[in-house]
């Protein structure tokens, strides 16, 4: 007698948790992609590159120490450097953020 009334349990909260779950997938996709880690900078560059600019092309902050800006180049500039299929255009900019936090004088900014 205990048997039926248990099955009956067991279906209704199987279909309960199957309406759940399919409310939750779709509140799920209807979510704007969004990544909660963003390593990189993302956006065009400003005619004039500011310090704020060069620190979010090489990922330090504003304040910095001079071997960490070296650092953050090597690693930028090994991901994207021409000879590795990168591009000239970004390579310029990431040696001209470079050049910039170091104040090593302007050299006429980018090639391009």
């Amino acid at each position: 007698m205990a048997t039926p009334l248990i099955t009956g349990i067991a279906v209704a909260a199987a279909a309960y948790a199957g309406k759940y779950g399919i409310q939750a997938w779709q509140a799920f996709k209807a979510r704007p992609p969004a990544s909660k880690m963003r390593r990189f900078y993302e956006g065009g560059f400003q005619p004039v590159m500011t310090k704020r600019e060069a620190a979010l092309i090489l990922g330090v902050r504003e304040s910095f120490a001079t071997d960490k800006v070296k650092e953050a180049h090597r690693r930028v500039m090994v991901a994207n450097h021409p000879d590795a299929g990168g591009s000239h255009y970004l390579a310029s900019k990431i040696n001209e953020a470079k050049d910039l936090m170091l104040g090593k004088p302007k050299s006429g900014g980018s090639a391009f």
